[in-house]
């Protein structure tokens, strides 16, 4: 383990950032982050606010299925639910410090009803259950047309604090990050509650957990409702930031790739679910990239690759869960053990 840290309370151990290098660091990556519209092109911040949108969801699905334990393949769904309750509301005259909000509560609510099978079943059971809920929503959103317009989608009114428009990739970047990190933290936070103990406990053993005084209803209810939260807050955003959304976005690929997101990262840790996000965003990007370059070379190589996207996210789940089970955050945390101990073997 790493040396130099003492720790003489329990308090002190579950701090968010244990040693005053760690809150340099962090303060440091927050003010490149926040710097990055001064700087970057259109191309740079228009990826950079989708890595936001998936790092919000992909923290939701995290405390869903890698703190708590019980699998969804409905948190695709649960962002167009999110991203229809804005619309929705925005249209009616609703302002946008409330839509957004009300986008996460909505589709809690929801996650509560699909989560209530949890009880009952679990694993593969439960699994099927969620896809069942996720064809209910999906079958919604195209033919309910007078609120999601239907198969046409639907448009979204900007979002717009006491007159302050966020319109662009810039100020929709402040927009989304802003909670990123205020949900990231919140997570985190989560985590070292009872509440936080308690879907670890349900996770690892949920008859022992039971026996101890943990409510297995309510402690399953509570991570299917959080994580639609975080899931329906990033459905909002993805509204605000695309200004159009149809229900073709909304498939079942959506929830693979947020549970791939969730492997790949590392179970039951928020670092390993914005490693997670970003790694995934960045892989499919890459391989469009790789297919533009090679063009001019080999004029049939885009599509070859392109569609490729789907077996590469396939091959990472498997790659991950056979060489490396505990995904990108167990390698950073290897790496950061490695200069610590530095000329030290580890």
């Amino acid at each position: 383990m790493r040396t130099g840290v003492l720790h003489e309370s329990f308090a002190s151990e579950q701090k968010l950032w244990e040693s005053p290098t760690t809150r340099v660091w962090m303060l440091a990556f927050t003010v490149g982050l926040f710097s990055l519209p001064l700087w970057g092109g259109d191309y740079v911040l228009a990826i950079a606010c989708i890595v936001g949108i998936h790092v919000i969801a992909t923290v939701g699905l995290n405390l869903t299925t890698g703190n708590a334990g019980l699998i969804s393949l409905s948190h695709g769904a649960f962002l167009g639910v999110g991203c229809y309750t804005v619309a929705w509301l925005g249209k009616h005259g609703v302002p946008f410090y409330i839509t957004l909000p009300a986008a996460g509560l909505v589709s809690a609510f929801l996650g509560v009803i699909v989560g209530l099978p949890s009880l009952r079943v679990k694993g593969l059971y439960l699994a099927i259950a969620t896809l069942a809920a996720h064809f209910i929503l999906t079958f919604v959103f195209r033919e309910w047309d007078s609120v999601t317009g239907g198969v046409s989608g639907t448009s979204i009114p900007r979002a717009n604090l006491f007159g302050f428009q966020f319109i662009g990739d810039g100020r929709n970047f402040y927009l989304i990050f802003a909670c990123a990190f205020v949900m990231a933290i919140g997570a985190r936070n989560l985590g070292r509650t009872h509440i936080g103990r308690a879907l670890v406990a349900v996770r690892d053993r949920d008859i022992s957990a039971e026996i101890l005084g943990v409510h297995l209803l309510r402690t399953k209810l509570l991570a299917f409702a959080v994580g639609a939260f975080y899931a329906g807050v990033a459905g909002g955003l993805l509204g605000y930031f695309y200004g159009n959304i149809t229900p073709d976005y909304f498939v079942l690929t959506l929830s693979v790739f947020y549970l791939a997101a969730v492997i790949v990262g590392g179970l039951g840790t928020v670092l390993g679910s914005v490693l997670g996000a970003a790694f995934m965003t960045f892989v499919p990007e890459l391989l469009r990239l790789l297919a533009q370059a090679s063009s001019g070379w080999f004029p049939g190589i885009a599509g070859l690759v392109l569609p490729m996207g789907q077996v590469v996210f396939g091959l990472l789940i498997i790659v991950f869960l056979i060489f490396e089970p505990h995904g990108l955050a167990a390698i950073w945390a290897r790496v950061r053990r490695t200069f610590h101990l530095w000329p030290f073997r580890t």
